[in-house]
């Protein structure tokens, strides 16, 4: 396994993470990162966000995570869905909210958690349900597994897990 992975599964693995993420929508676009190294092929996209720290409430957590993957400053709306995505060693239980409002030009962030020469977040960009669609299963989101356009995403409610 190499350094990257290794890196990835030290932070990650072998225990239960929370996640807080963003459905960011504009001119009928969701906003996705591309991760490197998460999923089969080294490709994985998926909406903005990331782990909560000890203190920090759920609109905080998805406020810098947005900030530091894509340079947005948001404004949190109503929470949507709970995902649960279980692909052993990684655990996390992901918490999706609305984006209300957002301000900033996009940029390609980066993780405080990983090294400088570690870094996953290969890509930021607002991507249409068709692109999305057009993805191998394997290299997006689950939650985009049983939707067809916007609206779809945006009427997810209660639980889904990852299977």
């Amino acid at each position: 396994m190499d350094a990257e992975k290794n890196e990835l599964i030290g932070l990650y693995g072998s225990r239960l993470r929370i996640r807080v993420c963003g459905i960011c929508i504009a001119d009928a676009r969701i906003l996705l990162v591309r991760h490197r190294f998460v999923g089969d092929e080294n490709i994985f996209w998926s909406p903005p966000g990331g782990g909560m720290q000890f203190g920090e409430s759920a609109p905080e957590t998805l406020k810098r995570e947005f900030l530091e993957e894509t340079g947005l400053i948001v404004e949190a709306g109503e929470m949507l869905f709970v995902n649960e995505f279980i692909q052993p060693p990684l655990h996390a239980i992901e918490l999706f909210f609305q984006i209300k409002a957002f301000s900033g030009s996009i940029i390609t962030g980066s993780d405080p958690e990983f090294s400088e020469a570690n870094q996953i977040i290969r890509e930021v960009r607002f991507t249409s349900m068709e692109e999305i669609k057009q993805l191998p299963a394997n290299h997006v989101h689950s939650l985009f597994r049983n939707c067809d356009s916007i609206e779809d995403v945006m009427a997810l409610r209660g639980y889904l897990g990852d299977d």
